[in-house]
């Protein structure tokens, strides 16, 4: 375990101050044929990351890096393991996708990673912008859904559940409509000037039905859903009042709820309900 773990940590030191080599490392976990359709979702994002300047050694964000740092150690180790004795329940979900890659598997074992650097760097997340910690914020809240939306379709889009979920599928281009943040944040770090409401303003249409219709009203049991899944019970403390409040957030509750929603809102939030007796 130990061997491993260190081997893996070794791995990752030598790319820590090399964007571009974090971003190769992270390719190579999927260059096995069983696995290479699972690129596209995790690459896609870490592309985002590379291009808006957040894994820099120099001008990047301690906390986005720490985070990344430790999704490639867990995929690491997993695959240097294989299937031995591992450090961390995180890894051993990684595991558990190497031994049978599908979209809930792959689910587990990244988010289980993700939420595992978001609870041991929470305090870097203090030092971020009140607009960069609601970005990191809604980064989680994304990533929940994604899995939700394959793991357990009726609670992540009611009884359009069945219908919808090869849409959060990591190995389809859908995807991106989950994972993808070009189309709603700033695309370089750190945000300069601005305001949330500005922000939440400029999102588009597409991204601010998908967040508002669907995602906000279940985000209780979403939060809920990956403590269990991913057997994580802090999960549930980073949502307070049926608000995102990882970081020090929530910065603003307004920004998490819609006074007046629009028609095509009201439709989506009504073909989406959840379905009586899912989670």
């Amino acid at each position: 375990m130990a061997r491993h773990r260190e081997a893996a940590e070794e791995r990752v030191e030598q790319v820590r101050d090399d964007a571009a080599g974090r971003f190769r490392l992270a390719g190579e976990f999927y260059e096995t044929p069983a696995r290479r359709g699972f690129a596209r979702g995790e690459l896609s994002f870490l592309r985002w990351e590379f291009e808006r300047g957040v894994l820099s050694p120099v001008r990047g964000s301690p906390w986005w890096r720490a985070v990344n740092e430790r999704l490639l150690r867990d995929k690491i180790e997993a695959d240097l393991a294989r299937g031995g004795h591992v450090s961390s329940r995180a890894v051993e979900l990684w595991t558990d996708f190497v031994r049978t890659p599908t979209p809930v598997t792959w689910y587990r074992a990244h988010n289980a990673s993700i939420v595992a650097g978001y609870l041991e760097h929470e305090e870097l997340a203090h030092d971020e912008t009140p607009l960069e910690r609601f970005m990191i914020n809604v980064t989680l809240v994304r990533a929940l859904y994604a899995h939700a939306l394959v793991a357990e379709p009726r609670l992540a889009a009611g009884r359009l559940g069945r219908a919808a979920r090869h849409l959060g599928d990591p190995r389809y281009g859908t995807v991106g409509l989950f994972l993808s943040l070009r189309r709603v944040f700033p695309q370089h770090y750190p945000v300069a000037g601005g305001s949330l409401a500005r922000l939440i303003a400029e999102e588009g249409r597409l991204p601010r039905l998908l967040d508002f219709g669907v995602i906000i009203p279940r985000l209780r049991q979403l939060y809920d859903f990956a403590a269990k899944s991913l057997d994580e019970p802090r999960i549930t403390e980073l949502i307070t009042d049926g608000i995102p409040s990882y970081g020090q957030a929530p910065v603003e509750p307004s920004a998490w709820r819609v006074a007046r929603p629009s028609l095509a809102m009201r439709l989506v939030r009504l073909a989406t309900k959840p379905v009586a007796g899912s989670r």
